[in-house]
């Protein structure tokens, strides 16, 4: 479950999504100073970013309240689990650009690079998750 109040008219539609295969690690000091960064310029500060413990969220302009969008519209999202693979480190593992978001000319990989931006980063340079091989088949 989310953090974030569901700002209205979050749309669905012609949205795209990605899942990031595999997945982008976002090392710790980078990561510290991503989340001062987006924290920072929160929508209820005047900032378009709205970060929780499991979703950053991009708007258009700042919001005017906890629970006021006041007509600002969602960008793109990208979801993120924190303290994995350590426990200092953040895993980026989807990311969704909304159609009013591609229509301006977003994309999954700028949404990305705005926000890893201000911890020097951008998805391309994240170092990825090792993926696991997978079980071997059950055989009864």
């Amino acid at each position: 479950m989310d953090d974030q109040p569901t700002p209205p008219a979050q749309r669905t539609a012609g949205e795209i999504s990605e899942v990031i295969r595999p997945a982008a690690i976002v090392p710790e000091e980078a990561a510290r100073s991503v989340l001062v960064e987006l924290a920072l310029r929160d929508v209820q500060n005047g900032g378009v970013w709205q970060a929780g413990p499991s979703l950053w969220s991009r708007y258009d302009r700042p919001w005017l309240g906890a629970d006021n969008a006041a007509g600002a519209e969602l960008i793109g999202r990208i979801h993120v689990a924190y303290g994995t693979p350590t426990k200092y480190e953040i895993t980026i593992y989807r990311v969704t650009v909304t159609l009013f978001g591609s229509q301006l000319g977003w994309s999954v990989e700028s949404l990305c690079d705005e926000a890893l931006g201000h911890g020097g980063l951008r998805l391309q340079d994240c170092p990825r998750a090792t993926l696991a091989a997978p079980p071997a088949p059950f055989r009864g």
